[in-house]
């Protein structure tokens, strides 16, 4: 049997847009069938700011095994381990943040490649390969040929070294993460400051340059056309709380109408 395939990545590879969400707060059973149901294509799981556990996020990830979502993961930091584990719990693409070197971008994508491409461990009849056996050469392959690595730029310096970053053969996707981005070039949340759009347009110029895609977070409608339009074809699409809490709170307002 061969090992899933990555839709999302395959699309990007097409020239297409791909949209999704990230899960900060909802590690709940049903939360890869919710999210699908949304017509999300890939759910981005959070371990940077969110506390989850590596036995939570297993869950999350087998659960979005056989509904055509696809499982990625935002580690905490550029570690192999963190890479790795998650890897073969059955992410299909892995974000580091605040990547800000060729040689850190380097480092990433050896962790996400079994040699002798890279350096990521050997496990296999695992949650990342269904439990399947089979070829271990073809197992290799596939993986490496399906997995996402998305490089999160969100720094001054990781802005100023991003030609280099998106440079890396193996780095698909340049992230820009805008609200660090603006807290790191000292202008927290001003995100109509020339000197941040300046930023953005040499984060989306470095990933066209060489053949990479741009990609980012938006909160609301708003932000995402004005970021389609600036050339980002990967978009996650609000964050799981903060889109029940927006809901809720324009809910409730509605009703309280009702009663003036």
């Amino acid at each position: 049997m061969s090992m899933r395939r990555n839709p999302v990545k395959s699309d990007l590879g097409a020239g297409k847009h791909v949209f999704g969400t990230m899960v900060f707060e909802f590690f709940s059973p049903g939360m890869p069938q919710i999210a699908k149901s949304a017509s999300a294509e890939f759910i981005l799981f959070d371990m940077e700011h969110s506390g989850v556990t590596i036995e939570t996020l297993k869950d999350q990830i087998a659960a979005c095994r056989g509904i055509g979502l696809v499982p990625m993961v935002r580690v905490p930091t550029l570690q192999y381990h963190f890479i790795a584990r998650c890897l073969d719990m059955g992410a299909m693409g892995i974000m580091v943040p605040m990547v800000e070197s060729a040689a850190q971008a380097r480092e990433i994508v050896s962790a996400t490649r079994y040699p002798p491409a890279g350096r990521r461990g050997a496990a296999f009849g695992m949650a990342h390969d269904d439990y399947e056996g089979g070829s271990v050469p073809d197992k290799m392959a596939a993986a490496n040929a399906r997995t996402l690595v998305i490089a999160l730029v969100e720094t001054a310096d990781g802005v100023a070294a991003v030609d280099e970053i998106a440079a890396v053969d193996g780095i698909d996707v340049v992230w820009m993460g805008h609200f660090d981005l603006t807290n790191f070039m000292g202008i927290p949340g001003q995100f109509e400051h020339p000197d941040y759009l300046r930023a953005v347009d040499r984060i989306v110029q470095a990933a066209a340059k060489h053949g990479k895609v741009a990609g980012m977070m938006a909160a609301d409608e708003g932000w995402a056309r004005t970021y389609l339009a600036k050339g980002f074809r990967i978009i996650a699409y609000g964050i799981d709380h903060l889109l029940l809490q927006r809901a809720l709170s324009e809910g409730l307002s509605r009703v309280r109408d009702m009663v003036k």
